[in-house]
C-alpha cells in the first residue's frame, strides 16, 4: 500500500489537534485509570501489511489523547513545564513536514540561520553576551553537560592537556564546587564527563536553598563552580553578584544551571534576581520550560565559542573541512531536528514584552496561589520569588496531593524540603489563567479542609 501523504491525512490531523486543545479547558488534567488501561489497545504485534495513515491517526487520537497528561492546559502545576505557545507549536508541525536534519548549513540553510537569529535573540533577552556561542541541544541537562564540557576542555587546555585527545586518563585534577542544592541534572551531567557526580565540594546553603558566599573557599588549581538560578523546589537564585567576582580567576569556570531561574533576566521586575549572572563563563537554559516551545528543546550559551567548538566538533572525509562552520560543531548531537524553528516562532510572536508577560504573569499567580493557602492557614516554606510555591498541609499532606491528583481538577507534585513532605505549586505555562488557579486554589482547599 501507497505510503502517499495527502492533504487530507493533514487535515484530519490538524482536526485532531483542535479536537485536543479545545478539549483542555474542560477536561481532567490527568487520565482516569480506565483510560490509560485503554492504551492496551496499542500492544499488539507489528502489522504484516500496510496500513492507511488515516487509520494510525483515527487510533492514536481515539486511545492516544485521552490518556496523555493535560500538561499542554493550564491547570497542570506538577514540575516546572511549560505548554507549547501556538506559534511556537505550528511552527514545530511546519518544521516537521520540512523535516529537516539541523546539524549541517549543506543538509538545512534555514535551520542554521533559525539557531542562530533564535541565538541572538536568547542572549539580547536574557542579558548575556553576544559574542557568546550557542548550542541547540534537547534541555537542561544536555546544556549543563556541553556548558560543563567546554569547561574542562578550558581548564585542561590551560595545562596543556588535550582531554578530547587524551581522555582523563592521567589528566590533572579539576575540581567541582555545587551548592548543597544543585540539581540532579547538573549531577548526572557531571557523572558523564568523568567527574564523578560524589567527588565534588558541595558548599551549604540558607534556608531557601542559596549558596551561601561566605562559605565558598577555592584553592588552588583549576576548578569549575556550578551556580544555580532557579531551585526547582523553592525557586531560589544564588547570589552571582557577590560570589562571581570573589572567585573570579583564569583558572576558575564558572557554569550556571539556569534552566527556568534565569528567564528572570528577561523581564524588568525580576531581572535583579540574576544580577551578575552575565559574569559567568557558561550557561544551561530550558526553552521547553519558560520560552513555552515544545520538547525537546534547551540551550547552552558559552563565553567564548571556541572552547564550546573545541569541546564538541568532530572531522571526518565527508563533513566539511575544518575551519567551516556548521550547527552541529556546538553541541553533542549531530543529526538532529531543528529546534531553533520553534525557538524562532515563540521569541517572534511573544517579542521583548510577551516574553517578560510570560514570565511576570507566572510569578503574579505563583504568589497569588501563596496568599489564598496561607490565609487559608496553611503553611508557606519558601520565599515566592519566582514560580515555585512550597505547601506544608501538615501530618496530611501526602493524602491531600493524592486526593487532588485522583480528582483531576489541577496536577501537583510533593517534594521533601528541609525535612519536610511539602506540596510543590510550578507555574510556567503560558495557559495559565485567573479562573485556572482560582479553580485549583478552590479544589486544594476544599480538599484539604475535608481531609483535615
Amino acid at each position: 500500500m501507497s505510503q502517499q501523504l495527502t492533504v487530507d491525512h493533514l487535515h484530519l490531523a490538524a482536526d485532531y489537534m483542535q479536537d485536543y486543545l479545545k478539549g483542555l479547558k474542560s477536561r481532567r488534567v490527568a487520565p482516569t485509570p480506565e483510560q490509560v488501561k485503554q492504551l492496551d489497545v496499542f500492544d499488539i504485534p507489528l502489522p504484516d501489511s500496510s496500513s492507511d495513515p488515516k487509520e494510525v491517526l483515527n487510533l492514536l487520537h481515539e486511545y492516544g489523547s485521552p490518556a496523555t497528561v493535560a500538561s499542554a492546559g493550564g491547570r497542570y502545576f506538577g514540575y516546572v513545564i511549560g505548554s507549547a505557545l501556538p506559534a511556537a507549536l505550528a511552527a514545530y508541525c511546519l518544521a516537521g513536514a520540512w523535516d529537516q536534519c539541523a546539524g549541517l548549513h549543506v543538509l538545512s540553510p534555514t535551520g542554521e540561520k533559525l539557531e542562530q537569529v533564535a541565538g541572538n535573540w536568547l542572549k539580547q533577552s536574557l542579558g548575556l553576551p553576544m559574542e557568546a556561542g550557542t548550542g541547540f541541544v534537547t534541555g537542561a541537562t544536555m546544556a549543563n553537560f556541553t556548558g560543563l564540557a567546554a569547561a574542562r576542555h578550558a581548564l585542561l587546555k590551560q595545562l596543556n592537556w588535550n582531554v578530547e585527545a587524551n581522555g582523563l586518563y592521567g589528566a590533572p585534577e579539576i575540581k567541582v564546587v555545587v551548592g548543597d542544592e544543585v540539581h540532579v541534572s547538573v549531577l548526572k551531567a557531571l557523572s558523564l564527563l568523568g567527574f564523578g557526580s560524589e567527588r565534588i565540594t558541595r558548599i551549604p546553603v540558607d534556608a531557601q536553598g542559596r549558596m551561601k558566599p561566605q562559605q565558598i573557599e577555592i584553592g588552588a588549581g583549576p576548578t569549575i563552580v556550578c551556580l544555580q538560578a532557579g531551585n526547582v523546589d523553592s525557586g531560589a537564585i544564588d547570589p552571582m553578584h557577590e560570589i562571581i567576582p570573589k572567585i573570579q580567576r583564569d583558572d576558575v569556570w564558572v557554569h550556571i544551571d539556569g534552566a527556568f531561574g534565569l528567564w528572570a533576566a528577561a523581564t524588568p521586575t525580576l531581572s535583579h534576581l540574576v544580577q551578575g549572572a552575565v559574569l559567568a563563563d557558561s550557561w544551561a537554559v530550558d526553552l521547553h520550560k519558560w520560552l513555552n516551545v515544545p520538547y525537546d528543546s534547551g540551550v547552552v550559551i558559552c563565553r567564548d565559542p571556541q572552547h564550546l567548538r573545541a569541546s564538541m566538533s568532530v572531522n571526518a572525509a565527508y563533513l566539511p573541512p575544518p575551519g567551516s562552520q556548521g550547527p552541529y560543531q556546538y553541541t553533542p548531537g549531530m543529526s538532529r531536528r531543528a529546534r531553533g524553528v520553534d525557538a524562532y516562532a515563540a521569541l517572534y510572536s511573544l517579542g521583548r514584552s510577551g516574553l517578560a508577560e510570560l514570565i511576570e504573569k507566572s510569578c503574579r499567580h505563583a504568589r497569588h496561589f501563596a496568599k489564598a493557602l496561607q490565609e487559608a492557614g496553611y503553611q508557606i516554606l519558601n520565599e515566592v520569588v519566582l514560580n515555585q510555591v512550597l505547601v506544608d498541609f501538615g501530618d496530611h499532606t501526602d493524602q491531600i496531593m493524592e486526593s487532588l491528583q485522583k480528582d483531576g481538577t489541577c496536577w501537583v507534585a510533593g517534594t521533601t524540603w528541609q525535612g519536610k513532605n511539602a506540596m510543590r505549586i510550578s507555574v510556567s505555562s503560558w495557559a495559565t489563567t485567573d479562573d485556572d488557579v482560582e479553580r485549583s486554589l478552590a479544589a486544594m482547599i476544599s480538599t484539604a479542609s475535608d481531609l483535615g
